[in-house]
């Protein structure tokens, strides 16, 4: 047990605290860093491209690789997000997502990565034997720098000791509440069938 409370180590640590069923690689801090525990089987793999209307930001996720006139026609009265450089429009961007357990606050959230270098990492390590069963292990992915300056690593960890019946039991409760990756594509919700 730390000194700080969870709220305030996340404070000062740069890990923040992400509200919402959501983590994200993209939202740490400089300097900050997620612990979770992969509860999925697989994880859901699609393109993503972001639109903008009114200063609102959306995914619009598709499972192949869209053209232009399919992102035109899905994204409807949104703009594609431009690039930060200003240099034209983002290009549709591969991304996987998964369930997992959030250490933080102890609960199941949808992971979604959409950096390269990550989603390569995590490859690799699943292709190691000792790491076959990516669903017994937790990991750790840190950022350091901004923007056009950002490198993100992840590293597998031994799980949290105390935490294999509290994982067991958030992910067969979630399942119970039918939690479902596959409604991102489309805009829904995956813990929510409404």
């Amino acid at each position: 047990m730390g000194f700080l409370s969870q709220q305030a180590s996340a404070t000062v640590n740069g890990t923040g605290a992400q509200s919402g069923g959501y983590l994200s690689a993209s939202k740490l801090t400089d300097g900050g860093q997620m612990r979770f525990a992969i509860v999925s089987e697989s994880p859901l793999e699609y393109w993503t491209v972001w639109g903008e209307l009114d200063g609102q930001k959306k995914p619009f996720r598709f499972l192949d690789v869209p053209s232009p006139s399919d992102v035109e026609i899905e994204l409807g009265d949104f703009k594609q997000r431009e690039k930060l450089d200003g240099s034209g429009l983002e290009q549709p961007k591969f991304a996987i997502s998964l369930f997992v357990y959030d250490y933080q606050s102890e609960t199941i959230k949808v992971l979604e990565l959409t950096q390269k270098g990550l989603i390569k990492e995590l490859d690799q390590v699943s292709q190691e034997d000792d790491y076959a069963d990516l669903n017994g292990w937790d990991f750790t992915i840190t950022r350091t720098g901004l923007q056009l300056n950002t490198e993100y690593k992840l590293r597998p960890a031994p799980r949290k000791k105390g935490y294999d019946d509290k994982i067991a039991e958030a992910w067969s409760d979630a399942q119970k509440d039918g939690y479902d990756l596959t409604r991102l594509i489309g805009g829904g919700n995956p813990f929510s069938a409404a």
